[in-house]
């Protein structure tokens, strides 16, 4: 993280224990008007074709540039420290390429 520097005002964040938890996602679906983004966190399951929206989130289309400005950052320093990710776009995945489950 970056210091302040000394003529920039201090803010105090709160991270209360069941935001801390986080909710896992491995989709999201972004939708726009011209005054918002809305990005829709959804955990889907292997084999079952009904998912629920886990987490909704609302930004100003300022926000989401610099949010996707962040990602980026963020993404490249990742890889200088662990290595390159994997890009394996397969489509939508509702069986995520495995094995179908039997009982």
């Amino acid at each position: 993280m970056e210091e302040n520097q000394p003529n920039q005002p201090h803010l105090d964040i709160e991270l209360s224990e069941e935001v801390a938890e986080g909710i896992y996602s491995n989709l999201a679906i972004i939708t726009h008007s011209q005054s918002e983004f809305v990005i829709d966190f959804v955990k889907i399951m292997p084999g079952i074709p009904k998912a629920r929206v886990k987490s909704r989130i609302l930004l100003t289309p300022q926000h989401v540039k610099r949010l996707a400005k962040a990602l980026v950052e963020n993404v490249q320093k990742f890889e200088q420290t662990h290595g390159k990710i994997k890009d394996v776009d397969t489509g939508f995945p509702m069986n995520f390429g495995g094995p179908t489950a039997q009982a």
